[in-house]
C-alpha cells in the first residue's frame, strides 16, 4: 500500500540515497569499524567464532556503563537500545542509543525520551530528545544518517527525529498499531528499509526507503496479548542479518523465535501466521521458520544477532531472582547457554545489541530496568 509522507521525510530519504550513491557503499557499511550491530556476522579478523560455540559463555565479565535516566526530563525504565553508525548531531559513532518507556514518576508507557551514552563505564547520558510522539517509546533504529526511527506503543506513532532531537515527520495510521519492534535493514543487494512489529495486530510491517515510501504488510496473524502497557507480549526484538537477508524476532505471547529469510523480497501478505504462531501459511510460508520454541524462553522480548549469527534473546516472565539471557543457534536451533544477568525482580532485561566481529572483541550490550543503567557483557 502507497502512503505519502511528508516533504521533510521525503527530502531525508532521497539525502540519504544520494549520500550512498555518492560513496558507492550500503548504509550496513556505513557503521564505525569494528561494528556490526543489527548488521553481518564478519568473522574476517582475530579469532572466528564457531556457531556451534557460546559467545555468551565466553563473556564472564559484566560491567554497568552508565543510568539511562534522562538528565531533562528524568524519563527511566529503557526499552529500546541500538547504536549509532557515524557521529551525527548529538551522537558520536558507537553511541548507545536509548529510549525510556516511563516517565519520571515510573508510570508505565508515559515516557518520552531519548538518551545517548558513550560505551565506556561510567558514562553520563546525554539528552537527545523529548517529543509526546515518543510516548512509550518500547523499541528505535538508527539509519546512516543517525536519524532515529521509533516504535511508540503509547502514542501509537512511529516518530522520526532528527540526529539533533528534531521531529521530522511522524508515521501512524495503518498499517500502524501499537508499534512495539524496529530494525533498520540494508541487504548486500537490494534497497534499505525498516521492519516494524505491532503489539495491537501481531504484523510485521517493511517501510520501504527507495523512491518514496512504500508500506508493506508482509506477515499477519502473529499471537498477541493485548496487554496494557508493560504487560504486552507480541512480535518484537527485531534483528537482521544482512549475509542472508533474514529478519529475526521474539514472540513473548507463544515464546518463539522466528526468522524470515530473503525478507527483502517477501511481498505485502506473503506470510500468514497460523495454529497461534507455530505454523506459516500464504505465498511465501516458506520463507517462515521457528527457529526455537519453548523453555527456557519465558516472554522474549528482545533479541540481538551476535558476530558468529547466532542469537541472544531476552526474557520478560522469569520469576524474581532471574533475568535470563539465552543464546540460540540460528542454524541447529539448540540453546548454546544461559546467563542470569539479574537477581533482582523478573522482568528487567529489555533492549539488547551486540558489537564486534570476532570473539577476541565481541561484546553484548543491555537494558536493566531494575537499575536503570546499560551494561556490558565482555571478556
Amino acid at each position: 500500500m502507497f502512503v505519502r509522507p511528508s516533504q521533510a521525510l521525503r527530502s531525508v530519504a532521497a539525502a540519504f540515497a544520494a549520500l550512498l550513491a555518492v560513496s558507492g557503499c550500503s548504509a550496513a557499511s556505513m557503521s564505525p569499524l569494528g561494528l556490526k550491530a543489527v548488521s553481518s556476522p564478519d568473522q574476517s579478523l582475530g579469532d572466528a567464532i564457531s556457531p556451534d560455540a557460546s559467545l555468551l559463555k565466553a563473556l564472564k565479565k559484566q560491567v554497568v556503563i552508565g543510568s539511562t535516566v534522562d538528565p531533562v526530563n528524568g524519563a527511566q525504565n529503557p526499552y529500546g537500545l541500538t547504536i549509532a553508525p557515524s557521529t551525527t548531531g548529538d551522537f558520536a559513532a558507537g553511541d548507545l542509543v536509548v529510549c525510556n518507556f516511563n516517565g519520571k514518576s515510573n508510570v508505565q508507557g508515559t515516557g518520552q525520551s531519548v538518551i545517548a551514552l558513550h560505551p565506556t563505564p561510567s558514562s553520563t547520558p546525554k539528552h537527545v530528545s523529548k517529543l509526546k510522539s515518543l510516548r512509550g517509546c518500547d523499541a528505535l533504529a538508527l539509519d546512516g544518517g543517525d536519524f532515529v526511527w521509533a516504535s511508540s506503543m503509547v502514542a501509537n506513532d512511529n516518530p522520526v527525529i532528527d540526529a539533533s532531537g528534531k521531529l521530522i515527520d511522524d508515521i501512524k495510521g495503518k498499517p500502524f498499531s501499537q508499534p512495539w519492534g524496529q530494525v533498520y535493514a540494508q541487504s548486500t543487494s537490494g534497497s534499505p528499509a525498516f521492519y516494524e512489529t505491532n503489539a495491537h495486530t501481531g504484523t510485521v510491517v517493511r517501510i520501504n526507503l527507495a523512491s518514496g515510501f512504500t508500506y508493506d504488510t508482509i506477515a499477519t496473524g502473529f499471537p498477541v496479548n493485548h496487554g496494557k502497557p508493560g504487560t504486552a507480549l507480541a512480535p518484537s526484538g527485531l534483528a537482521y542479518d544482512a549475509t542472508i537477508d533474514t529478519l529475526y524476532f521474539a514472540d513473548g505471547d507463544n515464546n518463539t523465535v522466528v526468522a524470515f529469510k530473503n525478507v527483502s523480497s517477501i511481498p505485502a501478505g506473503g506470510i500468514k501466521a497460523i495454529d497461534n504462531g507455530m505454523k506459516f501459511g500464504g505465498p511465501n510460508a516458506d520463507d517462515a521458520r521457528i527457529v526455537y520454541s519453548g523453555d527456557p524462553l519465558n516472554g522474549p522480548i528482545s533479541t540481538a544477532l551476535l558476530p558468529n549469527g547466532n542469537l541472544v534473546v531476552g526474557n520478560t516472565l522469569d520469576a524474581d531472582g532471574k533475568n535470563l539471557l539465552i543464546e540460540l543457534s540460528t542454524t541447529s536451533g539448540t540453546v548454546l547457554d544461559v546467563r542470569n544477568v539479574d537477581k533482582g525482580s523478573a522482568g528487567a532485561i529489555f533492549g539488547i545489541v551486540a558489537t564486534g566481529t570476532n570473539s577476541s572483541n565481541a561484546k553484548i550490550y543491555f537494558n536493566d530496568d531494575n537499575d536503570n543503567n546499560v551494561q556490558v557483557l565482555e571478556r
